[in-house]
Formats: C-alpha cells, structure tokens, sequence
C-alpha cells in the first residue's frame, strides 16, 4: 500500500525532513509514504483567503489520480487512537486502493476538498504546526505499520 500525503506549505525546516525521513525510511516497501508538497495560496495583507484555499484545493486535485481512498486532516474529524489508526491502515490495505492524506493551508483544506473525502480525521482538538504534522503523521504510520505485524515498537 502506498501513502501519499499532500500537504499544502514548502520549504520545511531541515528538522522536519529528518524527522520524516527517519519514518519513512523504517516501513517497508509494501506500505509506503510519499511527502507530496503543495504550495500555498498567496496570502498576506488583504489578501482573499477564499481565493488561497480555493488555488491550493486546485492544487491539490490536479495531484489526485482519481482512484486513491482521500482522508482530509482536519480539526473537526473523527479522533483515532493509534490501534483504531492500525485498524484503519489495516482496511485500507484490503480495500486495495492507495491512500491520500490531505492536510490543508492555514485556514485549513477548501470545503468541497473536505467534503469529497472518504473520511476526516482528526489528529489532536489542539491546533498544530503544520511543520509537526508531517512528523506526527509519519511516526503515527509506522507506529500503525508495527501494531499490524506485531513489532514490538509499540509497546
């Protein structure tokens, strides 16, 4: 299974690479992450926030391959506790589609984006760093990936 996550903002710290890399570096070939980023709308001093976020969904979807399970990152998702993120995994590597993670701009993922996902995810009620997110992400995968095999990374 292949995961892609599309994350609207560049030019990440160097931190932040590291710290997703070293994930992405320990699961295995049959279950993947790809860091896709998508850069933001212009945003600044009377700028037109609907017209940022409605670029970045463009963006987005010009990224999409039409087949791919779509989870949308947002605060007023569904909160998942890292075995229902395994069970989760778990479902999509049956279902036999690859899987999208979207995690919006600033003022979060353009609605029609959100609403066309097959699920909504809630990482935490607190507002993170987008920065982090990709870390979290990547170390929650691979923490799933083991909970699957019965590493004992878990523990």
């Amino acid at each position: 299974m292949r995961v892609r996550l599309l994350a609207v903002g560049t030019k990440m710290p160097d931190w932040v690479s590291r710290g997703v890399e070293e994930y992405r570096k320990r699961l295995p070939r049959d279950f993947t992450l790809e860091v896709e980023e998508i850069a933001p709308g212009q945003r600044g001093k009377n700028a037109d926030v609907t017209r940022a976020m409605a670029l970045e969904g463009e963006r987005i979807r010009a990224r999409l391959r039409g087949s791919e399970h779509l989870v949308a990152l947002e605060v007023g998702g569904k909160a998942w506790s890292t075995e229902q993120l395994a069970r989760e995994a778990d479902a999509w590597r049956l279902e036999g589609r690859d899987v999208v993670l979207l995690v919006g701009g600033p003022d979060g993922l353009e609605p029609s984006l959100s609403s066309s996902a097959d699920q909504r995810w809630s990482l935490s009620p607190l507002t993170l760093p987008h920065p982090l997110v990709r870390i979290l992400l990547a170390e929650q995968l691979y923490r799933a990936w083991t909970l699957l095999v019965g590493h004992p990374y878990h523990r």
